[in-house]
């Protein structure tokens, strides 16, 4: 069997470079110079450079090829979701796992609702504390695998396990996407704080009450407090908001430095979900009547409101009871 990949950045080459060890992997990108590399240099030097592939690890441009492979792992950009799935070969209804982190600018739905809407495949979602690098070379990785079938999600597990790569199953899909969404958006305010210098104590209360905003939300859409509190939610949440191996991190960094969002998101190669994910959580939050004011101040940094008034709006926010 063929695990396929959708999706040529990091982190879809990580996952690739991971499956690998048990199973060949057929990777699509966009990319002509991706996928080259891969093939010939066993190497994505667009997006994980200083990584040795697998020899079992094959890219491809055409992804009509896809249909070689009865389980795939979805990677592309969240607002690349349906369009992505639109264009893939479906007929033969692989198993989709779906990696990317966001929710849909628009309709406000989350991954798996997206997928659901173009097709009729059995489905997954893959989400937790995972920086790409790491599990490329192999460093200890645990992470979530939510699943609604009580038969497909044991299976699922079982198949894409590793040595270094531990799964721990959950039936709550909502709940791990909305941890995987909001946890992005957390992390560019966080590297806001950074930046602009406000501090330890300012970051540590901003993780402790954006994840309170992740529990009102996530709950509000139907999920389990303890999905939440667990690897795709609060373990994910820690390890963005602390590190400059997230993207997310390091434009919020920018942020608080004084930069434009245009500017740091204009010229990247790799893409920062968390900026799109800002505006359309404020809108969801405020469709299901949920209180998110970081959301809210990381959205309106990201649409070049001035920092210094965000901060003061939130710090003069009327006095509560924790």
């Amino acid at each position: 069997m063929t695990i396929g990949v959708i999706g040529g950045g990091a982190w879809g080459t990580a996952l690739a470079q991971a499956m690998a060890s048990g199973e060949d992997v057929l990777l699509w990108a966009r990319e002509p110079q991706v996928v080259a590399d891969i093939n010939s240099a066993r190497e994505n030097r667009s997006f994980l450079p200083g990584v040795a592939l697998s020899a079992r690890v094959a890219a491809t441009d055409d992804i009509a090829r896809l249909a070689e492979a009865d389980l795939w792992l979805v990677v592309c950009p969240a607002q690349h979701l349906r369009a992505v799935l639109g264009a893939a070969p479906l007929a033969h209804r692989p198993t989709l796992v779906l990696c990317a982190k966001g929710i849909e600018a628009g309709s406000l739905k989350l991954m798996a609702e997206v997928a659901a809407d173009v097709c009729d495949a059995p489905l997954a979602v893959l989400s937790g504390p995972s920086f790409a690098g790491e599990v490329a070379r192999g460093l200890p990785t645990a992470i979530t695998l939510a699943c609604a079938d009580p038969v497909l999600g044991p299976a699922l597990v079982q198949r894409l396990v590793r040595e270094r790569l531990r799964l721990y199953l959950t039936d709550d899909v909502v709940g791990a996407e909305i941890g995987g969404a909001v946890k992005n958006v957390l992390a560019i305010g966080c590297g806001v704080v950074e930046g602009a210098g406000l501090g330890l104590n300012a970051r540590a209360a901003l993780i402790a009450r954006g994840f309170a905003e992740m529990l009102r939300f996530g709950i509000a859409r139907g999920a389990r407090a303890e999905t939440l509190g667990g690897l795709s939610g609060l373990g994910d949440l820690v390890l963005t908001c602390t590190s400059t191996n997230s993207r997310n991190f390091s434009v919020g960094v920018g942020l608080g430095q004084g930069r434009s969002a245009a500017e740091l998101l204009g010229g990247s190669a790799t893409v920062a979900e968390g900026a799109a994910t800002a505006p359309v959580v404020v809108a969801a939050a405020r469709a299901a009547g949920v209180d998110m004011p970081i959301a809210e101040a990381v959205a309106d940094l990201l649409a070049g409101a001035p920092l210094a008034d965000v901060v003061e709006a939130l710090l003069s926010r009327p006095l509560r009871e924790e």
